[in-house]
């Protein structure tokens, strides 16, 4: 394993891959949430317009995604990590191609589970990865642009699908996803082929064992760490914040807002670019004045703001510069938010903390989807539900004052 400083562009060629894995994970994430303003679909599956049932399509996908991030991704430790990568990814279009099939809800149901199941460990994989290619000087940069595969993947996921169901149908959004499988399974094979990557548990066994009496001890006192808790809370928040935006903004906009599927087509990538452009300023900052809990509580709270702004707003223009406000808002406040989780948390039990607050983030985030659908159904208001989403983020910003003066 050669981990002495290199660089030039072929060493930053697996760094690249990885982003490339995520952008393909995060458009097979979001991409069926174009379908659930697409009547077809919702005929084929038999639900109609219960959004309940829709929403459940993400909040499945989300659930199995959280579990498996949590428990699965110790395989990563045992299994060589590029193979893992490989198979992990293959999955992913055998179960995409599948869904293209599938004209039942409950099977559909199934395979958003087994989707969340094989994505679930992704993270962990390209972590792993990172750190086994580059020095500790480069594995922020290395993991900063792979983590920018996820707005990449929402800002070209929406579009892409928008333009393939306006042309095609339903089906075939499936297909693309599938096809664009292929394309990461290629970049993997030839981007990581000069990688000699090790088993982690092949890495440093002796130095690295714990003394398990004594991580039990530190991690006691993580639980009783109130200031690890709110941040804990604040990030359901924060987690819930995108997962209705992620899951509804497509329908809320062509049913409530009167866009049409070219016009979605065209607008739905400006605040997934806002986002990114939140994320970069954000980082950039965060490193630079420090004052992270600052940072995270003002994102979110501004980005609640501009999400109930963009309710209020009936001319389309008005609507996509506040969901851009909101976005961009929410991406410069998140930059800052595992800085702040270590800056409350002491190195002994990083990933212990990590844990839990990437597990409670997701599991209790992802009845978001749900949730909101519901409340569109017994009200009948598209608006109530993402006022809703915009309350959760005002409120959740709150958690942090206690923190605000400290850190």
């Amino acid at each position: 394993m050669s981990n002495e400083e290199k660089s030039g562009f072929k060493h930053w060629v697996p760094a690249f891959v990885l982003m490339v894995c995520v952008v393909l994970a995060f458009f097979d994430k979001i991409s069926i949430a174009v379908l659930f303003a697409d009547p077809h679909f919702q005929g084929a599956m038999g639900i109609a317009e219960d959004k309940a049932k829709l929403g459940w399509l993400m909040t499945s996908f989300l659930l199995a995604y959280g579990f498996s991030s949590v428990f699965l991704s110790f395989l990563g430790d045992i299994f060589n990590p590029k193979k893992m990568l490989f198979w992990s990814v293959a999955s992913w279009g055998v179960l995409m191609f599948c869904m293209g099939f599938t004209t039942h809800y409950e099977g559909m149901l199934v395979l958003r589970v087994l989707l969340g199941l094989a994505e679930g460990p992704l993270f962990a994989l390209a972590y792993t990865i990172v750190k086994q290619t580059y020095t500790d000087r480069q594995q922020a940069r290395a993991s900063t642009m792979f983590l920018l595969g996820t707005p990449i993947g929402a800002f070209l996921g929406f579009p892409i699908t928008a333009a393939v169901l306006a042309k095609h149908d339903w089906h075939t959004t499936f297909f693309v996803m599938a096809g664009l499988t292929v394309i990461a399974l290629i970049a993997i094979v030839f981007g990581l082929r000069n990688l000699q990557l090790k088993k982690t548990i092949e890495l440093d066994s002796t130095s690295k064992r714990v003394n398990f009496k004594g991580h039990i001890q530190n991690t006691k006192i993580l639980l009783q760490n109130s200031s690890f808790w709110l941040v804990c809370i604040f990030n359901i928040a924060l987690m819930t914040y995108l997962w209705g935006l992620n899951s509804w903004v497509p329908s809320y906009l062509i049913q409530d807002k009167g866009f049409n599927l070219k016009e979605f087509g065209i607008y739905s990538s400006f605040p997934f670019i806002a986002m990114l452009i939140g994320e970069v300023i954000g980082a950039f900052l965060s490193d630079k004045l420090g004052r992270r809990a600052v940072q995270v509580f003002g994102g979110l709270l501004v980005a609640g703001i501009f999400m109930y702004v963009m309710v209020l707003m009936t001319e389309p223009h008005l609507v996509i510069a506040a969901m851009s406000l909101s976005a961009m808002a929410w991406g410069f406040g998140v930059a800052a938010v595992f800085a702040l989780l270590a800056r409350v948390t002491t190195a002994d039990v990083g990933a212990t903390a990590g844990g839990i607050f990437n597990g409670l983030g997701n599991f209790a985030s992802a009845i978001a989807p749900v949730l909101i659908g519901y409340i569109v159904m017994q009200t009948n208001s598209f608006n109530l539900g993402i006022t809703f989403l915009a309350a959760v983020a005002v409120i959740g910003s709150f958690f942090l004052v206690p923190l605000l003066k400290r850190y």
